[in-house]
């Protein structure tokens, strides 16, 4: 498990390194994990339904723009899930805005145990990610025998 979150640690602090030039205009960006602030799932899934779930992430400046969500599996019904964002390099003219912005992914059930959901709310002091923890608990759908 351990082994797991740090490649997951590294693959999201090697996307904050990585930058790449995304067209003739000259401007380059660099992808950075966004902070959740919360995140909107039901009290209870059911089997081999698709759920839409909301994120609430921190848009830290108007340079920072939500790409895509980094969703791993380090067990088999544990989900840590990660906001991404573009920022753009150049970014001496960016304005500190710390909006909160509402991003969706679908998210299919297709296990019956309980599904535990991490999402990144960021680092503490010694620079160890934090997660915001959630438990959602599977409703099989039960046919009467006839």
């Amino acid at each position: 498990m351990k082994r797991k979150l740090l490649l997951t640690l590294l693959f999201v602090a090697g996307l904050g390194i990585s930058s790449c030039d995304l067209g003739d205009d000259g401007e380059s960006y660099a992808y950075l994990p966004l902070k959740v602030v919360s995140a909107d799932l039901p009290e209870s899934f059911e089997l081999n339904k698709t759920y839409r779930i909301k994120v609430t992430y921190r848009r830290p400046d108007d340079c920072t723009y939500f790409e895509w969500f980094e969703i791993t599996k380090p067990e088999l019904t544990t989900r840590n899930v990660v906001p991404v964002g573009a920022e753009l390099t150049d970014n001496t003219g960016c304005k500190e805005t710390n909006d909160e912005v509402d991003a969706y992914f679908n998210f299919v059930v297709i296990y019956t145990d309980t599904y535990h959901f991490r999402f990144y709310t960021g680092e503490d002091e010694n620079g160890d990610a934090q997660y915001l923890e959630m438990d959602v608990p599977v409703n099989e759908k039960h046919v009467p025998a006839g």
